[in-house]
This record gives C-alpha cells, sequence and structure tokens, in this order.
C-alpha cells in the first residue's frame, strides 16, 4: 500500500481479522477483506464550530494545545458519535469560551485538508449570544478575544478558518 493518506493504514479486517488487499470499488481503490467483504472507507471527520460577532468584532480562540499551539482558530472541534453538528458547534463554544449561543443559520461548509491528524468537514454555524458574557478561554484554548477585521491575528492555525474568515469580512478586503 502505497498512499496510507487515501487508504488509511489498516493491514487487517476488525470484523474477521482476515488481511485487507486493495481492490476496486465505486471507482475508487478501497481496502476490502477478501474473506467477508468488509469495505473500509477511509472518510473525512465532521467538525463543527460557531461564528460570533460583538459589535462587529469576530470571536477568536488561541489553540493551547497541538497541532498548531499558540495560533488562533474559531471556536470549534470535532462532532462527538451523539450529537448533531448544531450541538457539537454549541458546545464547542462553550468549552473553549464560557460563551452561551444560539444557532442562527450555516456560514460556510469547509474541507480542511492542513489537520494533521485527519481530513476534515467544517460546519460553521453564524452564532448569537444568548446573553452577554465576558469570554473565559477553557478546554483546548489558553485566551478568547474579539478582533475586528483590521485587527485579527496574523496566526490563524487552519486554511479553513483563513477561508471562513475572509468570507465574513469580504467587504472590508482582509488578507489572510
Amino acid at each position: 500500500m502505497t498512499d496510507d493518506i487515501k487508504l488509511g493504514n489498516f493491514q487487517f479486517c476488525p470484523l474477521c481479522s482476515a488481511k485487507l488487499v486493495v481492490r476496486p470499488e465505486s471507482l475508487r481503490e478501497r481496502l476490502t477483506c477478501p474473506n467477508c467483504g468488509y469495505i473500509y472507507y477511509h472518510n473525512p471527520v465532521p467538525a463543527a464550530g460557531g461564528v460570533i460577532l460583538r459589535d462587529g468584532r469576530v470571536c477568536l480562540v488561541r489553540r493551547s494545545i497541538e497541532p498548531r499551539k499558540g495560533d488562533w482558530t474559531l471556536p470549534a472541534g470535532f462532532v462527538e458519535y451523539d450529537e448533531s453538528a448544531e450541538q457539537c458547534a454549541v458546545r464547542e463554544v462553550a468549552e473553549e469560551t464560557g460563551l452561551s449561543i444560539e444557532i442562527a443559520g450555516v456560514h460556510g461548509v469547509y474541507a480542511g485538508f492542513d489537520d494533521p491528524r485527519q481530513r476534515v468537514v467544517l460546519v460553521l454555524y453564524r452564532a448569537r449570544e444568548t446573553e452577554t458574557r465576558i469570554p473565559i478561554a477553557g478546554d483546548d484554548a489558553d485566551d478568547v478575544g474579539f478582533f475586528a477585521a483590521d485587527q485579527l491575528p496574523p496566526n490563524i492555525a487552519f486554511r479553513a478558518h483563513r477561508q471562513a474568515l475572509r468570507e465574513l469580512f469580504a467587504h472590508e478586503r482582509v488578507t489572510l
């Protein structure tokens, strides 16, 4: 197997333990079990977050963990098995900022190709604070703040977040 990113780096079937082989399936090569027929689909992981504006300024958090420790992102994280993307966005915002939000609509959906852990599909929601609070960094964030378009930190961690911020502040000609 030469392309671990495309096919994953699994060797054995999780159902019957037979050695997986590469076979064509649905116009792609996929790891397949010759014994029981299991097919491994190497899919991206869903993530969600909130785009929160206060007085024309956007809420960002500074990462306290790798990857991209010390860089800034919109508050976001991976969707848990038992929650919707909307629930994930509300939870992640609360964990990382201490803010309570409600979802106001979809800001955008982004392909995350530059997270070294895995490929990501990021759903960002426009969010409204349910009450105005002083944000407090928590979970995997060590700082939180609201930034105007012309005051965004230069070190935004991921391309998807930079794209979302460019779209958010398009009328202000933000370059990230």
